[in-house]
């Protein structure tokens, strides 16, 4: 889409410290401080947290799909639809927010309270991919969640990497339905299609098998014939997916959503949380913060992928980090930093060691 960064947030959600980049730069902690202290309420009510489940017939979500591929060196592709589908196709699309018609409408890449963004895959996205095919993550056996997540690139990397399950949060409701779940069942779809594939030319091949002691070449296009198989692009209960059955998807405020999966017994740790240009609005940093907090596992990572400032918006990652460094909770390191333009970043949050440990 052709959105520009059109960010629509009331006046009393940034300041004039906020918005000046060189007094960021020149390290006024305290100024930051306070504003990540001032703001923590955000702009509109919280949105009530639900569950969605994948349907059973993909066809209405994937037939025609117009997809984007990303490849990252050893990483495996990773699908998406593309962005300007839903630019052409909002006021075909089920959508009970209203969001696809005003984000068109209003050119607009984030409208506070009712639109946070996750139609767009965002850059700094990419580098945290790029940074984990450098690092050689393969999340085998791990429990991923994938905050903030949009068109679920992060979370289905780690789906396809050996993860033991996969969550997928995001603010908005047609976001989860309309992207990351098609998303999710693209990839699985892709995955069964390259795997009928694989078996159809090992059975081209033919096979060797044993009659009366002497070995005989059976035509596998002969057996496939009489075996009626189903065609390729076949339409699939991908309800029940191995990939599939691994993820939960849940839309709302974050601070709804800790609830709603803390009702769980018992509650889920997160061994790799991953969040994605989600610090943009200092009012958010209390129930991001506390939000981690609740959800890491001891021994986890939170990966946070940002952009050094937001302008327009007054947050970034110098606020966010004297944020986290006031609480006394995690620790943060920087893993990438890049070194042209608009700064962006990858750093990682985990727990402080207590004294003596």
């Amino acid at each position: 889409m052709s959105f520009c960064f059109n960010f629509d947030l009331p006046a009393q959600t940034t300041n004039s410290d906020d918005v000046d980049g060189n007094k960021l730069q020149n390290g006024k902690k305290d100024n930051a401080a306070k504003s990540a202290e001032d703001n923590t309420k955000p702009a509109e009510p919280v949105k009530e947290a639900k569950e969605h489940f994948p349907p059973s017939d993909p066809q209405f979500l994937l037939t025609d799909a117009i997809f984007e591929t990303v490849t990252i060196g050893t990483l495996p592709p990773l699908h998406f639809l593309n962005e300007t589908v839903f630019e052409k196709t909002a006021l075909e699309r089920e959508d009970k927010e209203n969001i696809l018609f005003r984000t068109v409408e209003e050119r607009s890449d984030l409208i506070s309270g009712v639109y946070e963004g996750g139609l767009k895959v965002w850059e700094c996205t990419y580098d945290l991919l790029e940074l984990l095919e450098k690092d050689g993550e393969t999340f085998g056996g791990k429990a991923v969640l994938d905050l903030g997540c949009g068109a679920g690139l992060l979370g289905l990397l780690a789906l396809k990497r050996g993860a033991r399950q996969v969550h997928f949060q995001d603010y908005n409701s047609t976001v989860i339905e309309q992207l990351t779940v098609p998303n999710v069942m693209l990839n699985c779809q892709e995955d069964d299609e390259v795997d009928s594939e694989d078996d159809e030319e090992r059975r081209a091949k033919g096979k060797i098998q044993e009659e009366d002691g002497c070995k005989k070449e059976v035509n596998m296009k002969e057996e496939l014939k009489d075996s009626n198989p189903p065609p390729k692009k076949r339409a699939l209960d991908l309800s029940q997916h191995p990939l599939l059955t691994k993820c939960q998807f849940i839309s709302g405020d974050w601070s709804t959503f800790l609830a709603l999966v803390q009702k769980t017994d018992p509650p889920p740790k997160y061994d790799i949380i991953f969040t994605s240009e989600t610090i943009y609005n200092t009012a958010y940093y209390p129930v991001l913060h506390e939000t981690l907090h609740n959800l890491l596992a001891p021994d986890g990572l939170v990966y946070l992928a940002t952009k050094s400032h937001y302008f327009g918006v007054g947050g970034g990652l110098h606020l966010f980090e004297t944020f986290v460094e006031q609480q006394g909770i995690f620790s943060l390191d920087h893993l990438w930093d890049s070194k042209e333009g608009l700064q962006r970043h990858v750093v990682v949050l985990r727990f402080k060691k207590t004294t003596g440990t």
